[in-house]
C-alpha cells in the first residue's frame, strides 16, 4: 500500500489550534516510511506514469510535501538523457527531476546553546515553522526543508510546550520558531577548509553552460567534476528586470554565506509562493545580480538549467566548494567578504 502522505492530509496534520496552543505533529508516525527509500515531491504537482517514460500513461499524481517510498531506481532509455533517473513507486514511475531524497533524523536538544547564534540544518523531510504573535497565538510562516540552513539564536518552549529553536531570518530579519528536533546543529569542523595548504591562487573553478557542469582545480588536477543547473535564458526580459541566465565571464568568489533567504522576500505561509528561506552554503560571485554556487532542496534536474541565474548544485558538492574556496570562512560569520577563488564561466 502507498503510505504518501496526502496534502490535505499534512494540511491538517500540521494545523495549530490558537485557542488552546495544542500543536499536532507533522507527522503523527515516522514509522511509516522506509528511512532510506524515501522522496518529498518538490513542486505542485509530479505525475506517475505506467512505465519509466514519459510518453506512457499517467497513472495518478502526487503533490507537493507528498512523502513517497521509493521500492528501487530505475536509469531509463528513455531518458531524458540529462537525467534519466525514475523511481518505481506505488502505482508507477515517478521521473526524479522534481523531487528531494529525504531521510527522518531527529536530534538531540541541548539545555542552552553554546553561542549565541549557530548554524543549524533541517534533517526531517519538512518542518513548519510558526511565529509567535502574542502569549498565546503562534502564526505559521515559511515550510522548511530538508539540508536547509538556518541561523538558531535560541531555544524557547514551543506552542506545545517542548523545546523549539528560535531562528533569525536574515533577509527580513524577522524571528519564528521550529521544534528542536528536527534542526542538526552544525559543529565548528564542518566549516573547517579544505586543502588548505594549496595556495589560494592555485584553486580555480570553471563552468560549462553549455555542458552543464562545474570543474574544480587544484593547479591541473581535477577535485570536483560534477552537474549543475545554471540560469534558464528569457526568451523575453522586462526593462529593469534582472537577468535569470547565468552570466559568462571571469569571476572571483567575493562573499559567503551559509545560509541565504533568496526569494521576493515576502512573510507568507503560502508554499506556492517564491520564497527560498535557508538556501545552503552560498558563494557568491557576481555581485551585481547576486549569483552564486549554492545547494538545492527544490529539484534534482542537474545537468539542465533550472534557476533564476544562480549555479544550482547538490547540497553535499555546494557545502564542499564553500569549504574548498577562498575566502575562508568561519561558523559564526553570518556574511565572510573578500577577493576569493577564481570562477570562470564560458
Amino acid at each position: 500500500m502507498s503510505t504518501a502522505l496526502s496534502r490535505r492530509d499534512f494540511l491538517k496534520l500540521s494545523a495549530l489550534s490558537l485557542g488552546s496552543l495544542a500543536i499536532r505533529p507533522l507527522f503523527p508516525s515516522w514509522q511509516e516510511y522506509d528511512n532510506d527509500n524515501l522522496i518529498r515531491i518538490a513542486v505542485y504537482s509530479v505525475s506517475v506514469y505506467a512505465k519509466p517514460d514519459d510518453k506512457s500513461k499517467i497513472l495518478a499524481q502526487r503533490y507537493r510535501d507528498e512523502l513517497v517510498n521509493v521500492y528501487y531506481e530505475v536509469i531509463s532509455e528513455a531518458g531524458p538523457t540529462y537525467n534519466p533517473l525514475w523511481y518505481r513507486v506505488w502505482q508507477g514511475y515517478i521521473h526524479s527531476a522534481h523531487t528531494q531524497r529525504v531521510k527522518v533524523r531527529l536530534n538531540p536538544v541541548p539545555s542552552s546553546l553554546s553561542k549565541t547564534r549557530q548554524a543549524g540544518e533541517v534533517t526531517v523531510p519538512l518542518t513548519q515553522s510558526y511565529r509567535k504573535v502574542t502569549k498565546t497565538r503562534w502564526d505559521p510562516i515559511y515550510r522548511l526543508y530538508s539540508e536547509s540552513v538556518h541561523w538558531v539564536t535560541g531555544i524557547d518552549p514551543g506552542p506545545d510546550g517542548e523545546p523549539w529553536y528560535r531562528l533569525k531570518d536574515e533577509l527580513l530579519e524577522v524571528e519564528y520558531h521550529v521544534p528542536a528536533a528536527h534542526i542538526r546543529l552544525i559543529p565548528d569542523e564542518e566549516f573547517a577548509p579544505i586543502s588548505p595548504d594549496v595556495p589560494a591562487h592555485h584553486k580555480r573553478i570553471e563552468v560549462s553552460l553549455q555542458d552543464q557542469t562545474l570543474t574544480a582545480y587544484e593547479n591541473d588536477q581535477v577535485v570536483l567534476n560534477t552537474k549543475i543547473s545554471s540560469g534558464i535564458p528569457q526568451t523575453r526580459r522586462l526593462p529593469g528586470q534582472i537577468p535569470t541566465k547565468t552570466p559568462s565571464g571571469t569571476f572571483h568568489i567575493q562573499n559567503k554565506m551559509p545560509s541565504k533567504h533568496m526569494g521576493n522576500g515576502q512573510l507568507t505561509n503560502d508554499v506556492e509562493a517564491y520564497e527560498l528561506p535557508g538556501v545552503p552554503w552560498d558563494s557568491f560571485f557576481e555581485p551585481k545580480t547576486g549569483v552564486a554556487f549554492h545547494g538545492t532542496y527544490w529539484h534534482n534536474n542537474f545537468g539542465v538549467p533550472m534557476s533564476h541565474g544562480c549555479v544550482n548544485m547538490r547540497t553535499s558538492e555546494a557545502k564542499w566548494l564553500y569549504r574548498w574556496t577562498t575566502p575562508v570562512a568561519s561558523a559564526e560569520n553570518e556574511n565572510t567578504i573578500g577577493l576569493g577563488t577564481l570562477v570562470t564561466v564560458i
